[in-house]
């Protein structure tokens, strides 16, 4: 690689750098994060598009910005990890496809997915080692030297210049002794310094996305033809060959047929449970085990079942993988309706959400390994499939607004609203944020118009409303943190107006 080859290239790539850290730190640098982040992603990705501008000379090259925009949008909606990780996802994948680096194939841009991601934060450290080696190898004179040679003349006489013309101009003169070179220093913080290095080796891994290269060399080390196995029966035949497996699956049907009766009998048809269990107590004690035994399963029959093997040729091993794989699907079902009886007991949270969507991933798996066998498709379609299923996931949980779900579900079924059930945890219904405002409007309402005038909330929980919706606002005068949600919940605290609580009627003092 020659100088003239090299230079140009990372001369783009920097300057691009330094212009997206100087935006990075006007949007973010002691800022809250709102749509800027939105911003920021399309600028970045402008960025990217100018650093490959041969790849838009491709007809259907529109169709990667619309991908790229549909999968910033969650940022407009609510800035929050899971939004942002789909962007930076996103990204990823948008600026290795310019670059001509991508392999198409879902499970293979996934596995360069990672790759990338592990490699992005050390890519602009190796780059810059990289560029001072080809530097010294091609010699001090012709790079180092040279570049600040054309600039030592211009700088020196341009220095002499201006301190001439300040002489000769009184403006100029009062422009310079504006400068506070002393007052400038201490504007550099070690924080910020910090924050742009980060900045930049951020931007860079998408001005210049390379994927490492251990994984090639890795590859070429390995041998090219597999090692022909011996035709001797060995210990694995034995203990894993077409005989055990039969055994096995007819025992594991055996075993899950015993727990799918209980739960039909006490789960779906209501049966009496035995005097001292609770459903609660039956519901949470099943629901995440058995998440677990169905994961075992499904690499039980992946690994028993490989395209080509000898038991996947088997007409009752595969009938009996049916009904054994049938079975874990409604024991993932059951599992959720544990969790659900469970959480009807003891409120929502956001690991019993996750748990939910845990537990549907699991059951989609679960059909897609009965629809590899059947079809008889590969191991890297069932991988595509259930990759595409949690992306699909991830993106629409980044549009649902999970705290107030959680708030409106928990104030709906405590105690205090419907006379049963567990009274409200408000600490953590004020611990979920902003997003919970409306639900727990209408529950200090509620409590406000009912007898329950002891109610413990009632004496800290008005004012701690307030102050938190007074903090909120505050930080909303600031166009950084806009985000549509946040916009949606102004609109409703515009028009609900001053929080009003009604205080409870004090019991009047009987005459002494």
């Amino acid at each position: 690689m020659t100088a003239i080859s090299l230079t140009p290239s990372y001369c783009r790539r920097v300057g691009a750098g330094i212009l997206l850290v100087a935006l990075a730190d006007f949007l973010f640098y002691g800022q809250p994060a709102g749509i800027t982040v939105f911003l920021f992603g399309m600028v970045l990705s402008g960025a990217v598009v100018a650093m490959h501008p041969a790849a838009l000379s491709d007809g259907r090259v529109w169709l990667r910005p619309l991908a790229l925009f549909a999968a910033l949008l969650p940022l407009v909606e609510n800035v929050s990890p899971l939004s942002v990780l789909v962007a930076i996802a996103a990204l990823a994948v948008f600026a290795l496809s310019l670059a001509g680096r991508l392999r198409m194939g879902l499970a293979r841009i996934a596995g360069q997915l990672c790759l990338f991601l592990l490699a992005a934060p050390f890519r602009f450290a190796r780059d810059f080692l990289r560029w001072r080696k080809v530097a010294r190898r091609l010699g001090r004179r012709r790079i180092r030297l040279a570049a600040i040679a054309v600039w030592a003349m211009s700088l020196t006489f341009g220095a002499v210049f201006l301190a001439l013309f300040g002489a000769a101009n009184p403006i100029i003169e009062h422009w310079l002794s504006l400068i506070d070179l002393y007052a400038l220093l201490e504007r550099i913080e070690v924080e910020r310094l910090i924050f742009w290095l980060l900045a930049l080796a951020g931007v860079w891994a998408f001005l210049r996305p390379r994927l490492p290269g251990f994984v090639s060399r890795i590859r070429q080390a390995m041998p090219a033809t597999p090692v022909a196995r011996s035709t001797s029966t060995t210990a694995e035949d034995i203990v894993f060959g077409k005989a055990a497996i039969l055994r096995a699956l007819i025992v594991f049907n055996a075993l899950f047929a015993v727990q799918t009766a209980l739960d039909a009998t006490y789960l779906w048809g209501g049966a009496a449970l035995p005097d001292g269990l609770t459903y609660a107590a039956y519901a949470h004690r099943g629901a995440y085990p058995l998440i677990v035994t169905a994961l075992l399963a499904a690499g039980f029959v992946l690994a028993a079942l490989r395209p080509g093997s000898e038991t996947s040729s088997d007409r009752l091993i595969r009938r009996l993988v049916y009904l054994w794989v049938a079975q874990n699907i409604v024991l993932v079902i059951s599992s959720m309706l544990r969790l659900d009886l469970y959480v009807g007991v003891y409120a929502l949270t956001y690991l019993r959400i996750a748990a939910f969507i845990w537990m549907g991933l699991v059951a989609a798996g679960l059909a897609f390994i009965i629809a590899r066998i059947a079809l008889t498709k590969s191991s890297e379609w069932l991988l595509s499939a259930n990759l595409l299923t949690l992306s699909a996931t991830l993106y629409a949980c980044s549009y649902i607004n999970f705290a107030a779900l959680i708030a409106n579900y928990n104030v709906d079924h405590s105690l205090e609203m419907t006379g049963q059930g567990v009274p409200l945890d408000g600490w953590y219904l004020r611990d979920l944020g902003p997003g919970a405002f409306p639900a727990l409007d209408r529950f200090l309402a509620q409590l406000g118009s009912t007898a329950a005038s002891g109610h413990p909330l009632l004496h800290d929980f008005p004012d701690l409303r307030r102050q938190d919706e007074i903090h909120w606002r505050a930080e909303q005068k600031n166009w950084r943190a806009w985000s549509f949600r946040d916009w949606r919940l102004a609109r409703y605290l515009d028009k609900r107006g001053p929080l009003v609580v009604p205080q409870p009627t004090e019991p009047s003092m009987p005459d002494r």
